[in-house]
């Protein structure tokens, strides 16, 4: 049943965003584990397209927030405003209020403005007037930023790139992929054929199942071995955070979630340790050889010894 439901969402992602079907994985990791993802990718090469094709395929409501300088915290969490017929005080959403939001552009808001999308990320709800509000479940945050462009911008402080549990970017698409892009996308647009496949409800029920994914204590161990020794490299200036680490335990879980297993093995955590850590570190300045946090995790990977794994028996 679980691995149908994946399949169906898979299936109907990847009839709009073609030749990625590693980065659909990764962005379903991220959904089936809470978290949200920030995608870093140069202009035109499907972000948005990936957002409109989760959430249709889902049957949720789909936001998009576009981010400029003069963008204020109320245009994205909403306003309080008086009703001109009955004189009483009414909150009226902003578009942070729906199931799949796309922050198109994240780092050109002010810090202020991208101080405020702290609170749904983490808590999943909306704090104004002095009360709490909370946001549509399933709640899936997906920001971009344009890795080329740095004028007007307002980079992310650390606190911030934190909260995003997985960092990835979907790329050019491969030669076949955009020649059947280029043949198939010229009358209509594939987005507009997309169905529910799921329902939101069964979602969230996917999250439960993921969460529910046996974790071994050796994994554990190997997890905080991992995240432990970038906060002790000699490149490495802010290691992964103990958030990062829990992210990582999630993610893994989604992971297995999705190839159908129970457990998790220490191959998920090898797999998603660059896009769940790297976009959490700051280096040296003077990094030596390892002279990113990708060359950095990897060199820490091959140098931590991997736990012996024995899978759980069906009846244990």
């Amino acid at each position: 049943m679980l691995a149908d439901q994946i399949a169906r969402l898979r299936e109907s992602i990847g009839r709009v965003i073609l030749g990625k079907d590693a980065v659909i994985d990764l962005v379903l990791v991220v959904l089936l584990s809470r978290g949200h993802v920030l995608l870093r990718d140069v202009p035109g090469v499907g972000k948005t397209m990936l957002a409109r094709a989760l959430a249709r395929s889902i049957g949720g409501e789909f936001t998009r927030i576009q981010c400029t300088p003069d963008l204020l915290p109320s245009d994205v969490l909403g306003t309080s405003i008086i009703d001109p017929r009955t004189f009483e005080t009414r909150f009226v959403p902003g578009p942070i209020f729906a199931n799949v939001v796309l922050v198109d552009e994240l780092n050109r808001a002010t810090p202020r403005t991208q101080s405020s999308f702290l609170e749904p990320m983490d808590e999943g709800q909306v704090t104004a007037d002095g009360q709490a509000r909370r946001l549509p479940h399933p709640f899936f945050l997906i920001a971009t930023l344009n890795p080329t462009e740095h004028h007007g911008t307002y980079p992310l402080p650390e606190g911030q790139l934190d909260r995003f549990a997985m960092a990835t970017s979907l790329g050019y698409p491969p030669l076949e992929a955009e020649r059947a892009m280029l043949a198939g996308h010229a009358g209509h647009h594939p987005i507009e054929a997309v169905t529910p496949v799921l329902v939101p409800s069964e979602v969230l029920a996917l999250q439960e199942s993921a969460a529910a994914i046996l974790v071994s204590p050796a994994v554990r161990e190997y997890v905080l071995a991992v995240t432990g020794a970038t906060r002790d490299h000699p490149s490495v200036a802010l290691g992964c955070s103990p958030r990062g680490g829990l992210a990582l335990v999630r993610a893994a879980q989604a992971r297995a979630a999705l190839v159908g297993r129970a457990f998790v093995t220490p191959d998920d955590v090898k797999a998603l340790a660059v896009p769940i850590m790297a976009h959490r570190m700051v280096l040296r300045s003077l990094a030596g050889p390892a002279s990113s946090a990708d060359a950095v995790i990897a060199e820490i990977l091959a140098q931590t010894q991997v736990p012996v794994f024995e899978a759980p028996r069906a009846n244990a």
